[in-house]
């Protein structure tokens, strides 16, 4: 099961300035950010105490624009900026303080928490003189440092009820986005995720419906969640989960959660709870085995072999048949049953023809035949996208492969009157 732990980058790619200013970006080793930021924003002849606190502030601080993806999210190309109005000071080039360096390397892969939460806190601060804020004081950490207090009782001072977490592992920062659209048909961890931060969405978008059962399936009711969603964000709302989506509805969840605030609500789930489907056999009902009659339907308009069925949701003899061909065709063990290995064939194969031949507008242009067959067996097969105009087929067109009579030279369509050449 996989958990859901935040991690200390190898590197992190810094704007030096604000957001939306045309600086450069530079990529530095995240141990070698953290001394930079230090050096520029504390004095090395501060006390040990302050000056640990604030290096544990800075890296909670970034590590929570990492693990948020707050920019990347919005569609930057970095993950912090070196303004002070937005994130924290960095210096391009400069030297770090000998004794700064040296806790910096101690503490690089530690960072703060509130007890129960996931992400790393977002460890605002202020120098406390000129100008103040509801974060840590850095001047402030300094007086109680010389009052004797300890690293832990100066955040604590500022931060309230935090924890430490210790010897975080380091790796390259990877995307949040599984590399692939998710669609009608995927499972696994990365539905959950949508899932779980759809229902968090819909508490402040009610428009957006809620999906029941959270089970790593991205079924029917997943997808309405995901149209509503794009709907009301103005993306294409095609129920499909790609990049663009992902990220909005990350970006949704941490501005609706306030993970990238220091008063956060809190990410407070540590695993994702998901296992593959359960066996489906006669008898068995539901979604799930919607969507697999779903997937069959498809599969039946371009394997004769595997027959067609009705979309009812319950797994009587002719769910079995459908199951039992695909099995057969395939190449798995003829079981009539649907467990993992099933699941997981009838979806690729399923996918694999609905992303090369049923969204190829070339093959099949969205008009009413494609339509009617969509409603039959699934979901709008063929999307039109704004910049394409609406194309018209002849109303003869079918979804099937064979005509139902020979080609050969001189043949004509009956509609068209268009020479097979």
């Amino acid at each position: 099961m996989p958990t859901v732990t935040p991690y200390i980058p190898q590197d992190i790619t810094v704007h030096l300035g604000p957001p939306d200013s045309s600086a450069a970006n530079v990529t530095v080793p995240f141990v070698n950010y953290v001394k930079n930021v230090a050096s520029s924003e504390i004095y090395p002849t501060w006390d040990e105490s302050a000056l640990r606190a604030n290096i544990l502030a800075i890296t909670s601080f970034a590590l929570n624009r990492v693990y948020t993806e707050f920019y990347r999210s919005r569609g930057y190309d970095f993950d912090i900026t070196s303004s002070t109005a937005y994130d924290q000071a960095f210096v391009n080039g400069r030297s770090y303080f000998e004794n700064v360096s040296r806790l910096a390397d101690e503490l690089f892969n530690d960072y703060l928490r509130r007890p129960g939460f996931v992400e790393p806190l977002a460890a605002k601060f202020c120098n406390g003189t000129t100008v103040t804020c509801e974060g840590l004081s850095q001047w402030g950490s300094q007086n109680l440092a010389q009052q004797g207090y300890s690293a832990e009782q100066i955040l604590r001072s500022y931060y309230g009820n935090v924890e430490t977490v210790v010897n975080a592992p380091v790796r390259d920062i990877t995307s949040s986005y599984p590399g692939s659209p998710l669609r009608l048909g995927s499972s696994g961890p990365s539905v959950v995720v949508i899932q779980t931060s759809l229902n968090r969405i819909a508490q402040n978008y009610p428009a957006i419906p809620k999906i029941p059962n959270v089970d790593g399936i991205f079924g029917p009711r997943t997808e309405n969640s995901v149209r509503a969603f794009q709907r009301i964000f103005g993306l294409t709302s095609d129920g499909i989960v790609g990049s663009a989506t992902w990220y909005e509805i990350v970006r949704l969840y941490t501005a609706v959660t306030r993970l990238s605030e220091l008063r956060s609500q809190g990410q407070q789930f540590y695993n994702i709870n998901w296992a593959p489907p359960t066996t489906l056999q006669v008898g068995s009902s539901g979604e799930k085995v919607r969507l697999l009659q779903q997937m069959l339907s498809i599969l039946s308009e371009f394997i004769p072999e595997i027959p067609s069925l009705a979309v009812d949701g319950v797994y009587g003899p002719a769910t079995r048949a459908a199951v039992l061909a695909a099995q057969r065709r395939f190449g798995l063990p003829e079981t009539g049953t649907v467990g993992a290995a099933t699941w997981d064939e009838i979806y690729d194969q399923f996918s694999g023809i609905e992303n090369a031949v049923l969204r190829s507008r070339e093959l099949f242009p969205e008009q009413g035949a494609v339509a009617a067959m969509a409603v039959r067996n699934t979901r709008a097969a063929v999307r039109r996208t704004p910049a394409q105009p609406r194309t018209t087929a002849p109303s003869s067109a079918t979804f099937t492969q064979f005509p139902g009579f020979d080609l050969h030279f001189g043949s004509t369509d009956p509609v068209s009157q268009e020479v097979v050449r």
